[in-house]
């Protein structure tokens, strides 16, 4: 029997616990859904915060990023140009042609699942609408390439091929992150391939999958002014699917479906 070490032993979730992140992976997609429905050109990125906090806190869920080491919203709105973690804000309203990702992280009975999904907003660019679709490949390709008892760098290996034979790059300061007792914990899901193997990946493990993929540099940058939202370095556009993800003895499950 394979005896494993405490940093390891810590990372199998139980069934209970299993059966307690699946639910929050269904209130999770349930929120999500609800966007989906609801956005639209002209809209603020605040209405949509609104619409998930309020579908959540009807479902009996907690927006886990309100308050997360001072996060001032419930979800975030990534916007073009934006990476990741953008702020929702009463005074930035979609417009035609915007590309947009939501991010949402939901706990529900002490448990946490994270998903965020893109959105084209009118008469997108068919630029735009590629990278968008390159970006959810990349993250399926990222978790087909996932084997029990296999590496981290498996995932990031096929990520990264894929998005540098469309042409794109991958952000590298950003990585997905156990998840579904905590908000982050292990193991740390790095996208872009280096050569390390990185941690084994054993069944029992709840993680996230969210490769975030440049139409140019990869290089980022932090707003100086919010001290959250992240921008790519040359303000061409960024695209990013996630979902939570268990592994079990057969492969992984997509708890956020």
């Amino acid at each position: 029997m394979l005896r494993l070490s405490k940093k390891y032993q810590r990372l199998i979730r139980t069934s209970e616990e299993i059966a307690g992140i699946r639910k929050a992976g269904a209130l999770n997609t349930a929120v999500l859904d609800h966007v989906a429905e609801h956005i639209r050109e002209g809209m603020t990125t605040e209405e949509i915060d609104r619409l998930v906090a309020s579908f959540t806190e009807q479902h009996g869920g907690i927006c886990a990023p309100l308050g997360y080491e001072g996060f001032p919203k419930h979800c975030c709105t990534s916007i073009n140009e934006v990476v990741c973690h953008g702020i929702p804000s009463p005074d930035e309203f979609l417009l035609d042609g915007d590309i947009i990702n939501v991010d949402v992280t939901t706990i529900l009975d002490g448990y946490y699942a994270d998903a965020s999904r893109m959105f084209l907003i009118g008469n997108v660019r068919p630029e735009l609408r590629r990278l968008v679709q390159v970006a959810r490949e990349c993250m399926e390709l990222g978790a087909a390439a996932c084997r029990p008892n296999g590496f981290v760098g498996d995932q990031a290996k096929a990520i990264t091929q894929h998005a540098h034979k469309n042409g794109y790059t991958v952000v590298r300061d950003l990585c997905g992150h156990g998840v579904g007792v905590n908000f982050h914990d292990d193991p740390e899901m790095d996208h872009y391939y280096s050569g390390r193997k990185g941690m084994q990946l054993l069944p029992g493990m709840v993680f996230t999958i969210e490769p975030m993929i440049n139409m140019g540099t990869y290089d980022c940058f932090i707003d100086e002014e919010d001290g959250w939202t992240v921008v790519s370095e040359d303000e061409l556009p960024s695209a990013q699917w996630e979902h939570t993800f268990l592994m079990t003895e057969n492969g992984l499950e997509i708890i956020t479906h």
